[in-house]
């Protein structure tokens, strides 16, 4: 909240939540297969809203997430992935989804045709399976085993 002499003041006790994000926007070749993507690794998610096309730079956006948080997959015309080396250039390398059970989720984008990347299943308190959408965007996809956050974020 800004006061009025410009100095930001935190929101007090009786508002404060934790933060989390709310959404992330990506620009997709094909948002039904960015979508497909998505209710094939995240079943639970779902599509909260859409729209675009005229009066929108956007010729379609489709928000696809829970009540709380979503992707914002949107069209604006590419036919091709742009330049973007990931963990080269600037720019996102990877999302990272927390999941209920890792080793189903791979049996389902395995037998979706999805392309996976590394598998991490060394660790005792958490399981991580990396997977590419048709853009070639990589997604994470974690389990853990431990309510503990010491030994979730135990690296």
């Amino acid at each position: 909240m800004l006061s009025t002499d410009g100095d930001i003041s935190p929101i007090g006790p009786q508002n404060s939540m934790k933060p989390f994000l709310e959404h992330l926007n990506m620009t997709s070749t094909d948002v039904d297969e960015t979508i497909r993507f998505l209710l094939t690794a995240i079943p639970e998610f779902s599509i909260r809203g859409e729209g675009g096309g005229e009066g929108s730079p956007a010729q379609r956006w489709v928000h696809v997430g829970t009540e709380d948080s979503y992707l914002c997959i949107e069209s604006r015309g590419a036919t091709e992935k742009g330049p973007h080396k990931p963990y080269f250039h600037p720019g996102m390398n990877h999302m990272g989804f927390v999941v209920s059970d890792g080793e189903e989720l791979a049996k389902r984008m395995l037998e979706a045709g999805y392309r996976q990347g590394a598998t991490y299943l060394d660790h005792p308190h958490r399981h991580r399976y990396y997977f590419f959408d048709h853009d070639g965007n990589e997604y994470e996809f974690v389990q853990y085993f431990s309510e503990d956050p010491r030994e979730r974020n135990e690296y």
